[in-house]
């Protein structure tokens, strides 16, 4: 969704309610849904106390887990779990959340810090894609209903999966690294958070993939996961596995 010109953002809520297809009974909670840590931060240093919508990211993380889970289970009843499990991970990790973000322009509506606000905060995925598991923990609270917000969130979700599929976008490091090792005469390999940086909201993780105490492959993202799956990427290819597919 394109940006809109010559207005002011945040832009009204009421705007997002109609591209989301809901409205609130509480619009305080969507409200608070779009405040990111550095507006809160900001009002703090100017001697007042707003919330920030970190609280309802973490609420969000599992409702969105959750019924992402219960439709892989139904829809898919065929498939192993560990074929459910690549499937979900692909379309909750942060680049599909922020996709889902760009597509009602949720960056459009957040209260951002000086600081973010000038470092285009609203499009950065670490941030839109937070703010959407905010906005789907707000509209569970508003609806006290999981089915409602399923409504809004699986048409997104479903398109995903299909484009996944069409495309193989997503391909589990992971899992082909552990084949290969086992192939190889089942030694042992480990992951290791080796560090991590950055402020609480964009923290950036560093972690080692390690084969019998020795390093074969590293990562950095934002998420534990995706780190992981960059180290497991980075190893196949030190063993010479294809993994441009």
């Amino acid at each position: 969704m394109k940006r809109e010109e010559n207005v002011r953002y945040p832009l009204p809520q009421h705007m997002l309610e109609e591209r989301m297809g809901y409205a609130f009974r509480d619009p305080s909670l969507l409200e608070l849904a779009l405040r990111h840590s550095s507006f809160a931060n900001e009002m703090k240093t100017k001697g007042g106390h707003t919330e920030c919508n970190e609280r309802l990211e973490f609420l969000g993380d599992s409702v969105l887990s959750l019924i992402v889970s219960r439709y892989l289970y139904f829809r898919y009843d065929s498939n192993p779990e560990g074929d459910l499990t690549t499937i979900r991970a692909a379309v909750v990790c942060e680049r599909a959340l922020a996709k889902f973000a760009a597509s009602i322009g949720l960056g459009d509506f957040l209260y951002l810090g000086r600081g973010e606000e000038n470092n285009r905060g609203r499009e950065r995925p670490s941030i839109t894609s937070d703010a959407f598991e905010a906005v789907l923990a707000a509209m569970y609270i508003d609806s006290g209903d999981l089915d409602t917000v399923a409504r809004f969130l699986l048409p997104l979700v479903s398109a995903e999966i299909d484009s996944i599929r069409e495309t193989s976008s997503f391909i589990d490091y992971k899992t082909e690294l552990q084949q290969f090792v086992q192939q190889a005469g089942g030694e042992k390999h480990e992951y290791v958070l080796v560090g991590e940086e950055g402020p609480d909201h964009c923290k950036t993780f560093h972690v080692e993939v390690r084969l019998n105490s020795n390093v074969i492959g590293r990562g950095a993202a934002h998420s534990k996961r995706e780190a992981e799956q960059l180290a497991a990427r980075e190893a196949l290819s030190l063993f010479g596995v294809e993994t441009d597919k």
